[in-house]
Parts: structure tokens; C-alpha cells; sequence
């Protein structure tokens, strides 16, 4: 398939799947006699690898260490790393990825309790006269 249609069923733009290409995360697979981008299955299971891992703010070692190991595994690159090791390094990015899971869902926590402080803000001056409140005491952590 071509770059865009590749685009619309990964939800990337042309530019960051071109991006990927010249980092050297997501190769195509070859090329029209035009020189136009064709990409496989396996290509759209690359870069939606790689969407799924941008917004644990992996690298793009990270990422291209990951599609390394996955290569490895399946059989698509020779490795002389033996497959304990592999699955070791896979083990691993489950490992981050989790930990960066848990980092977000915090910071979604935090998101959600201020944008829920700010509706009740606004709830409490709907008549327009309505005092800021006083900040809260908090106790002295010294």
C-alpha cells in the first residue's frame, strides 16, 4: 500500500511516517518504479508499534531497540543473541512500559482533580459577585 493509505489506517501524518523512514524505524518495503513508498502488513504493525509507544515517551533508541528484539524473535533479522536474552530485553520494555503507565495515570489523577477544582470555581461564582475563595492552610513540611 501507499504512504497514505498507510497514514489513514495508522492515523500518522506523511511527515512522521517519512520521519520514521529516515530514522530507520520503519523501512518500506519497496518502492514503484516512480519511486512512491509501498509499505506491508508488517510495516503498519511497525509504526502502530511505534504509536503506541510515543506516548510513553520512549526514544528512538528505545523504539528501534524494541523492533529490533521483535524482529529477532519472529525470524525476521538473523540474531546470534539467544532468545532467553531476547525475551529478557522484551520483559524489560514491559517493564518501563508499565512503570510509565502508572507515571501517567498520576499525572492524569492530577489533571482531573484540578480541572474538577476549577468547575466547582465556577460553579460557586455563577452570581458574578462571588469572592475568590482562601487558599487552604497547608501544614509546614520543614
Amino acid at each position: 500500500m501507499q504512504i497514505g493509505e498507510v497514514s489513514d489506517r495508522v492515523g500518522y501524518s506523511l511527515r512522521t511516517i517519512r520521519y520514521y523512514d529516515e530514522m530507520g524505524l520503519v523501512t518500506p518495503s519497496a518502492r514503484t518504479p516512480g519511486g512512491f513508498r509501498l509499505y506491508t502488513e508488517m510495516d503498519v504493525y511497525r509504526l502502530l508499534v511505534l504509536k503506541r509507544m510515543k506516548p510513553l515517551d520512549f526514544s528512538l533508541d528505545e523504539m528501534r531497540d524494541l523492533l529490533a528484539t521483535l524482529d529477532a524473535l519472529d525470524g525476521r533479522i538473523p540474531s546470534a543473541t539467544p532468545r532467553a536474552e531476547l525475551f529478557d530485553r522484551l520483559d524489560g520494555f514491559r517493564a518501563a512500559a508499565d512503570a510509565r503507565v502508572e507515571k501517567l495515570r498520576e499525572r492524569l489523577a492530577m489533571a482531573e482533580e484540578f480541572a474538577q477544582q476549577l468547575r466547582d470555581e465556577a460553579a460557586g461564582r455563577t452570581d458574578g459577585n462571588s469572592p475568590a475563595p482562601e487558599p487552604p492552610v497547608l501544614p509546614f513540611a520543614g
